[in-house]
C-alpha cells in the first residue's frame, strides 16, 4: 500500500500555494525600512517576494486530486515544507543583499525562523538598516509560527485551518474554534510585542533597535542588532525587561489569556510556569553557590538557555571560560526548554514533566502488589498511559538526533565539549555558544545544522513523514 500518491501531493500543493503568497508578502514588508533609511536594496526583498507570490499562485490553481479532504499527513508534509520553503525564500534575499554564500544565507534564514539565533555574520552592525529588520521580523514570525500566522488572514475556518494548526505542534485551545484561537493568540503576542518596545524605549534604547530587540526576545529568538547582544547597552534595566520579555515569551499563550481576560492567577496555578521558575531559581543559586560569576550575568544565561532564547550579556568566548559544572546546567536547561504553548523549542517542561511521572508510575507499579494501577497525574488531571509513552517515544528521537549531530561535529575535529552544547544549542532552538563553532561550521554541518534547526521547531514527527514521503515518490520501483 502506498503511504502516498498523485492525489496526496495535489492536495499538499493546492494548501501550500496560500502560505508561499503569505510567505511572499511578508518579504515585502522590510522594503518599508529600506525606503526610510534609504539603502536602495527594495529590488533585492521584491524578486524573491515576486517568486513566492507567482509559484503560490500556480499552486492555487492546481487541482485538488479526486478529494479535497486535507488529513494530518497533508497538514504536517504542507508544513514542513512552508518552513523550508520560507528559509529559502528568506536566504536569496541574503544572499541578494550581503556578502553570504548561498548555503551561509540559508543557514542565517532558518536560524531566524525556527528562533535559533545562531548568526554567520561575524559583524552584524554594517549590515543595511532592513536586513536587521527582516532577521527580527523572521524571529517574530517565526516565534507564533509562519503557519498560524498565515492561516489567521489566508485560510477559511474548518478542516484545514485545525490540521494546519496541530501541524506546527500546536495543540491549546483558547477559543473553542482555531480561527478564534489564533487571532486571540495574535493579540496577546501584538500586545507584549508593543509592552516591549515601549520598555525598552523608556530605557533608553533607540527606537530601531527596540523594535528588533523586541521582535527577537519576545519570539524566544535572541538574534541582536549589536554584536555583543543585549550586552551592548550594558543597562541593568534593559538586563531586567529582557529576562521578564524572555519568561513571557515561554509561557503558553493560553495562561497569557487566562491572565488577561479573567484576571486570575493563571501564572501561579499553571504547573509549567511554576516548574520553569523553580528551575530558573535553583538553576541561579546552584552556578552562584559553585562559581565566581557576577550575579545577573548567571541570572541572564539561565532564563536564556530556559526560554531557549539565546540572548547574551556576555561573550561566546567568556561563556566558555566558565566552570563546567554551570555550563553543564545550562545545557540541562536547553534540553528541557519552555512551556508547551509559547515560543520555545526544546523539549518542553509538560513532556519532561508526563516522561517522569511515566518512570514513577512504572516503578510504583513493580513495588506495589500485584493488579495495581497507578495512575498518572498533572495538576490533579489524569493523564493516559499513551501519553507518557508518546513523550518517551519523543525523546528518544530527539537525543538520537543530538547524538548523531554531536558524533559528526566531533568527526570534523571540533571539540566535543563545546560539540555537545552547540548541538544542543541548534536542535532545541537556542542560539547560545561556548567558544567560536558557528563560525568555522564546514558546509556539510552547516547543511546538518539547517536541518537540527528546521526539525527542532516543527518538532520532528512532521519531518519524519515528510521524508517518508519522499522516499516513497523517488524510491526504485
Amino acid at each position: 500500500m502506498r503511504y502516498i500518491n498523485k492525489n496526496d501531493l495535489l492536495i499538499i500543493v493546492k494548501n501550500m500555494g496560500p502560505i508561499m503568497i503569505g510567505i511572499g508578502v511578508m518579504c515585502l514588508i522590510p522594503i518599508i525600512v529600506d525606503l526610510i533609511y534609504l539603502e536602495f536594496n527594495a529590488l533585492n526583498f521584491l524578486f524573491p517576494s515576486l517568486i513566492s507570490i507567482v509559484v503560490g499562485l500556480i499552486c492555487t490553481k492546481s487541482p485538488a486530486g479526486h478529494t479535497k479532504k486535507m488529513h494530518l499527513k497533508h497538514a504536517m508534509i504542507t508544513s514542513s515544507l512552508s518552513w523550508l520553503w520560507a528559509g529559502i525564500i528568506g536566504g536569496m534575499i541574503f544572499y541578494l543583499v550581503t556578502d553570504l554564500s548561498i548555503i551561509d544565507s540559508a543557514f542565517e534564514s532558518i536560524s531566524a525562523l525556527t528562533g535559533s539565533g545562531i548568526t554567520l555574520y561575524s559583524d552584524v552592525e554594517i549590515l543595511p538598516h532592513s536586513i536587521l529588520f527582516f532577521r527580527g521580523f523572521q524571529q517574530w514570525i517565526g516565534g507564533l509560527g509562519i503557519i498560524v500566522m498565515i492561516i489567521s488572514v489566508l485560510t477559511k475556518p474548518g478542516p484545514i485551518s485545525v490540521k494546519l494548526y496541530q501541524s506546527e505542534a500546536r495543540e491549546d485551545y483558547i477559543k473553542p474554534s482555531t480561527k478564534a484561537t489564533i487571532k486571540q493568540i495574535i493579540k496577546i503576542y501584538l500586545i507584549y510585542t508593543t509592552i516591549g518596545i515601549i520598555s525598552y524605549s523608556l530605557a533608553g534604547m533607540p527606537v530601531f533597535d527596540s523594535v528588533c530587540n523586541t521582535f527577537s526576545i519576545i519570539s524566544t529568538g535572541g538574534m541582536c542588532v549589536k554584536n555583543a547582544n543585549i550586552g551592548f547597552y550594558n543597562n541593568d534595566i534593559i538586563y531586567t525587561i529582557t529576562i521578564v520579555l524572555m519568561i513571557l515569551g515561554a509561557t503558553g499563550f493560553l495562561v497569557h489569556y487566562k491572565l488577561i481576560k479573567k484576571r486570575g492567577k493563571s501564572f501561579v496555578q499553571d504547573m509549567q510556569f511554576k516548574v520553569m521558575i523553580s528551575l530558573i531559581a535553583i538553576s541561579t543559586l546552584l552556578i552562584y553557590a559553585t562559581s565566581q560569576i557576577v550575579p545577573i550575568d548567571i541570572l541572564f544565561v539561565v532564563v536564556s538557555a530556559i526560554t531557549t532564547t539565546g540572548a547574551s550579556i556576555q561573550s561566546s568566548v567568556v561563556m566558555g571560560g566558565w566552570p563546567p559544572f554551570a555550563i553543564f546546567i545550562t545545557i540541562v536547561l536547553m534540553l528541557i526548554g519552555g512551556s508547551t504553548g509559547s515560543t520555545v523549542g526544546a523539549l518542553k517542561i509538560m513532556r519532561v514533566v508526563t516522561f517522569l511521572k511515566g518512570i514513577y508510575k512504572n516503578s510504583r507499579e513493580m513495588w506495589s502488589p500485584d493488579g495495581s494501577v497507578v495512575p498518572i497525574k498533572i495538576s490533579d488531571k489524569k493523564l493516559s498511559e499513551h501519553v507518557a509513552i508518546e513523550s518517551g517515544n519523543y525523546i528518544a528521537l530527539y537525543f538520537i538526533l543530538i547524538f548523531i549531530t554531536w558524533s559528526l561535529l566531533c568527526l570534523y575535529g571540533h571539540d566535543p565539549f563545546n560539540s555537545l552544547f552547540f548541538t544542543v544549542s541548534m536542535q532545541g532552538n537556542v542560539g547560545l555558544e561556548i567558544g567560536q563553532i558557528s563560525q568555522s561550521l564546514e558546509v556539510p554541518l552547516k547543511l546538518l545544522g539547517i536541518f537540527n534547526m528546521w526539525v527542532g521547531r516543527l518538532e520532528i514527527y512532521p519531518i519524519l513523514i515528510t521524508l517518508r514521503a519522499f522516499f516513497e515518490i523517488f524510491k526504485f520501483k
